[in-house]
């Protein structure tokens, strides 16, 4: 098996779309070689705890709201393009994720990693919950088959909020500043929404040896 850890953010629309790339790239290469595992990187280290309405932090991010319908339209044409279902309009806050990688980094311990983040990603992108809200991901672990009362006493407690940190300060001394980006082996960096058919030349290339570098 090959690792192929993927620093991601559960609000990242790139992050989504090249999940669901990944994904098509996968279901079409069987028995690929992936060993997948999701690692913390905060869009917004310094959000409020409780969020901010997503209008405000959108139109404040990219000048005004003709800025953010202009960042997002490409956002949108790739969604549609792959498929993918995408509800901007439903999504009112935009969370801090803090909670949201600790759900992530407790689902690996049981082996429901994937299923939690794509759980997080339609939930957020589709559903437009608010995934900062402890309840919401309490419900998110239930439906991956974890115990959600158990997440929501961890939740209460600081177990696990400084190691997020951490690894997301680790993530940008490793020079990563933008996600998703995915590290193959340990040593090859592919950073953005690759296409699938990249994905399947580098199952390929891993099949037959190849440094997927090349």
């Amino acid at each position: 098996m090959t690792q192929l850890d993927i620093f991601s953010d559960p609000i990242c629309p790139w992050c989504y779309i090249g999940k669901s790339y990944l994904d098509r790239a996968m279901e079409q290469n069987p028995g690929h070689p992936f060993r997948i595992r999701w690692l913390p990187f905060m869009l917004n280290p310094a959000m409020p705890a409780e969020g901010m309405d997503r209008r405000a932090y959108l139109e404040g991010k990219f000048g005004g709201k003709a800025g953010a319908v202009r960042a997002y339209a490409p956002v949108q044409e790739h969604a549609d393009k792959a498929g993918l279902p995408m509800n901007l309009d439903r999504i009112k806050t935009t969370p801090n994720t803090v909670n949201a990688h600790r759900l992530i980094h407790w689902a690996e311990v049981e082996g429901r990693q994937t299923p939690v983040v794509s759980a997080l990603f339609r939930a957020y992108f589709v559903d437009g919950r608010d995934i900062g809200n402890t309840e919401v991901l309490a419900d998110i672990a239930d439906g991956a088959g974890m115990d959600a009362s158990m997440v929501l006493r961890l939740m209460e407690s600081d177990a696990d909020r400084r190691e997020i940190v951490e690894r997301d300060a680790s993530a940008r001394g490793m020079g990563i500043s933008s996600v998703p980006t995915f590290i193959v082996a340990g040593q090859h960096a592919v950073p953005g929404a690759q296409p699938p058919e990249l994905w399947s030349r580098v199952i390929q290339e891993l099949r037959t040896g190849a440094d997927p570098a090349a």
